[in-house]
């Protein structure tokens, strides 16, 4: 096979979805550039486009394939050679996208990331040499890679795109919960988790690129462990994690909510590192509605874990996502979940309308919702949340509040931020004011002096560094 081993190939990488699938992007970067490849964000530079695609729900879907035949068309008038396509959607799809798309020069599926640097060095090579022959004879078969077994874990030196002071860790593979509107499982596979010898060496080479904030990922971050000592591993995974300089902050998301063990709430409190922040998703409250959802828990299951993870961590930032407008989901049991919304008081929350997937018990029940009503409901509950929000962003003002920075905006002439109540890109910013120069990354005390629905207000005093 002939092998690529200088940077005269530059690589565009479009990432789609979820943390997840850009810890898969950056791995799949890191491998490259460590074979000599560089990075391009210039479309017309790419000498090939990876596109790393998401097909979770039906927008997800869609923006990939768009963004496939976006890049279909570099092929045509710009310098790109190779056009692959990775990640869930192909995975899924690799068939019909085959049929659909024939620009397309390989597919990866989701456990396939460890081939990236094989299949590009062959099409790139090949093409040298097979140019003409494919002109004169048609084009060959895209080289399609769908594996169903574990990938061999790449090395941690990925590439980070995020920023630099904060950083994705996924600690798991796949699901096993087999949720009636969700298609993760037959696209990523069982509950695998990432040895944590593994998980350690990736989280030393983040810290020791300056990343500060660490923040554990996976389908179901609880889980972590089950698979392989039968036990639930990831207080042990934190209190490893949390002894590794340089890191300060590690913030857990994914969390299902009937997974929460006292272990991990101890964990929680007696490491400093670990923020009082958990993302619970628990996606509705109707007993009726859970149980066609096949959820593991009831609604009265939901208040006790809630009640008890505010009594043991009182300042604990709470975040969930819902969805509305699931199959049969009633005026009645809608009632009942904003009820709930309304009594629970999350200090985050989101909202799904239900997408139906193909292939999932959920698509062929009676009853679907019009896209109207689903909308709807979705807007009322985020009507009810964004009051609980500011009523609780007010609660802050006056308080100082660690913030860790994320940028400068000139034209206001203020810096922006995160506090522990706020996870990147799902959660609101602090937008305060410093007499020093600040980069970002560096972790600061702010008095909050404002406060809207989502974001906050507030006058640096000092550095927390």
């Amino acid at each position: 096979m002939a092998k690529t081993t200088n940077a005269e190939y530059k690589i565009l990488m479009v990432s789609l979805g979820c943390d997840k699938n850009l810890v898969d992007s950056e791995e799949m970067l890191g491998q490259l550039l460590g074979s000599g490849y560089s990075m391009t964000d210039n479309e017309s530079e790419a000498d090939a486009v990876i596109v790393n695609t998401c097909c979770f729900i039906e927008d997800a879907k869609k923006e990939s394939i768009d963004t496939i035949l976006s890049m279909a068309r570099l092929k045509e008038d710009a310098r790109c050679r190779a056009l692959i396509v990775a990640g869930c959607l192909g995975h899924r799809y690799a068939s019909q996208i085959q049929e659909s798309i024939p620009e397309v020069d390989a597919i990866l599926g989701t456990s396939s990331a460890d081939k990236i640097r094989d299949v590009l060095d062959d099409l790139l090579g090949r093409k040298k040499t097979e140019e003409r022959a494919r002109q004169m004879e048609g084009r060959p078969e895209p080289v399609v890679v769908v594996d169903s077994a574990d990938r061999t874990p790449l090395p941690p030196s990925r590439v980070i795109t995020t920023g630099g002071w904060y950083e994705y860790l996924k600690i798991a593979e796949g699901c096993d919960k087999h949720c009636t509107y969700c298609a993760i499982p037959s696209v990523r596979g069982k509950y695998r988790s990432i040895p944590e010898n593994y998980l350690l060496a990736q989280a030393r080479y983040l810290a020791s690129q300056g990343v500060k904030e660490l923040i554990l990922v996976a389908q179901e971050t609880m889980l972590y462990g089950t698979d392989i000592s039968g036990k639930k591993e990831l207080p042990k995974l934190l209190h490893d994690l949390a002894a590794i300089d340089g890191i300060e902050w590690i913030r857990i998301l994914y969390c299902y909510p009937e997974e929460i063990t006292e272990d991990l709430i101890c964990a929680m409190k007696a490491e400093p590192k670990v923020l009082p922040y958990l993302d619970m998703p628990v996606q509705h409250a109707s007993d009726r509605i859970l149980k066609r959802m096949a959820r593991r828990t009831s609604r009265a299951d939901l208040e006790r874990i809630i009640s008890r993870l505010r009594g043991e961590i009182p300042e604990i930032a709470l975040r969930t996502t819902l969805i509305v407008g699931f199959p049969g989901e009633s005026d009645e049991d809608f009632e009942e979940l904003a009820a709930f919304v309304r009594k629970m008081r999350f200090d985050r929350l989101g909202v799904f309308t239900y997408s139906r997937e193909e292939g999932t018990p959920a698509a062929d029940f009676p009853d679907q919702i019009p896209e109207e009503v689903k909308q709807h409901r979705r807007d009322t509950i985020m009507e009810i949340q964004q009051e609980i929000s500011r009523e609780k962003n007010e609660a802050l003002v006056g308080k100082t509040l660690e913030v860790i920075t994320e940028g400068y905006l000139p034209d206001d002439g203020v810096y922006t931020g995160r506090t522990y109540r706020d996870a990147p890109g799902v959660d609101g910013l602090v937008f305060f004011t410093s007499d020093a120069d600040l980069i970002s990354g560096t972790m600061v005390d702010v008095t909050i002096t404002g406060a809207s629905e989502y974001d906050l207000t507030g006058i640096m005093t000092e550095s927390a560094d």
